[in-house]
Parts: structure tokens; C-alpha cells; sequence
């Protein structure tokens, strides 16, 4: 059986790492995994059962009965928890509020990152791109290809303002800049570890920040065929 072809893309908001990811896989016929909406779902399962992220022990007891499952599809991108369709209720702003929590409980970090790994191992597809924060440096140090996706903060908050349809660019970048500094004291997301291949997307249009991820993958798999 083939392996799958596993490419790691992380990157702080705004880089335009979601929307970039999920067109590759398209355009490459790859599978796309938005690792966020794993814990999204989690964050999920743990309310359901009125408990609070913020407690560890909760969140690891609700881990042992977390049985998820996640469209590689990037254009279908739904959400299952133990049967129940979660795609809408994970982007509520309660479960947005309650996913800072799960990803800070250390002790299931681990677990969720062999579910990743897993999620790739079993996909149909010849490839995935999976898109979070610690792809290229914790959950998967050895893929064949890792890529930071990077840009100025000024450019992310104004993209990400676009996205939201917000007038007040300076309220989202530092909306940004709090998520990033909280999201950091786990991961490091903002600096290219050994081996991992810079996209900085500052000055970069949608289709040329694409076609700049598919060249490094493309680059990466013609070294791997070549043996190199």
C-alpha cells in the first residue's frame, strides 16, 4: 500500500494558510485537513457535557469518548462527533471561546496528534494537506514536505478584516496579536524550524501564494522520486 504523501502547513492567522491549503489540495487532487476543527470539536464534546475546557482533567475525560469524524474533502468540510453533526456548531462563538483551553491542556496534545497522523494514514487520497500550527514541528517533524506560511502582520489583519467584514482593522489586528502571543506560549508557529520551507505570502496574491506552495511540494516530490 502507498503512503500518503503528508504536507504540513503552519502559520499564524491571517497568512492565508486555510484558504491556500485548501485550494492546493484541490488543484493537486489532495485531501485537506483542517486541524483546528479538531479541536474545535473537542472543545465541543467538552461542553456538551457542561464541563469547562479550562479544567484539564475534563478535557482529557471527554478525549477517551471523543470519536470524530473529519472530511478530507476540501470542498465539504464536515464535522461528526459520535454521529452528531458538529460542522456549524464548532464555529459558534461559545466553542471559538472554549478552544484555547483544550489546546492548552498538554496532556492530550500528544493523543491528538496521533489522531492526525491517523486521519492521514487511513485517507484515500495519494496526498493531504494539513494546515494548523504545529504540523511541521510536532506532529509531523518528518513529513516530505513543510511549509511556513507567513506575511507582515499589517497585511494578515487586513486580510483577515476583509474576511470578517470588518471596517476596524486595528480592533482585529490586535485581536490577532493576543490569539498569536496566547497561541505561542505552546507552539511555535511564527518562525521556520530546520528543514521547513518559508512562504511569506506578504506580497503574494491568492493564485501566486498558491502556486508558490505547489512549487515547493512539487520540488519535494521530484527529490523524493529522484531519491534525493
Amino acid at each position: 500500500m502507498t503512503e500518503t504523501f503528508f504536507v504540513g502547513i503552519d502559520g499564524p492567522a491571517g497568512s492565508g494558510k486555510s484558504s491556500v491549503s485548501k485550494q492546493t489540495a484541490r488543484r493537486l487532487g489532495f485531501g485537506y485537513l483542517d486541524t483546528g476543527s479538531v479541536y474545535r470539536a473537542l472543545a465541543w464534546h467538552v461542553t456538551q457535557g457542561e464541563a469547562s475546557t479550562d479544567d484539564p482533567d475534563a478535557v482529557e475525560a471527554a478525549f477517551s469518548t471523543f470519536e470524530p469524524e473529519i472530511s478530507l474533502d476540501p470542498d465539504e468540510r464536515s464535522v461528526r462527533v459520535g454521529g452528531t453533526d458538529v460542522t456549524t456548531a464548532i464555529r459558534t462563538p461559545e466553542t471559538t471561546a472554549a478552544v484555547s483551553g483544550v489546546a492548552k491542556t498538554t496532556a492530550v496534545r500528544p493523543k491528538i496528534n496521533e489522531l492526525f497522523r491517523r486521519i492521514v494514514a487511513e485517507a484515500s487520497q495519494p496526498g493531504v494537506i494539513v494546515e494548523g500550527r504545529d504540523i511541521t514541528t510536532v506532529v509531523a517533524p518528518d513529513a516530505p514536505v513543510r511549509i511556513l506560511l507567513t506575511a507582515h502582520p499589517d497585511v494578515r489583519a487586513a486580510r483577515r478584516s476583509a474576511e470578517m467584514g470588518a471596517a476596524d482593522v486595528a480592533k482585529v489586528a490586535e485581536a490577532m496579536r493576543r490569539r498569536d502571543a496566547s497561541d505561542s506560549t505552546v507552539v511555535d508557529f511564527l518562525n521556520a524550524a530546520e528543514g521547513v520551507e518559508t512562504v511569506d505570502t506578504t506580497n503574494l496574491n491568492f493564485d501566486e501564494s498558491v502556486d508558490a506552495v505547489i512549487r515547493v511540494i512539487d520540488e519535494r516530490r521530484e527529490g523524493g522520486r529522484d531519491g534525493r
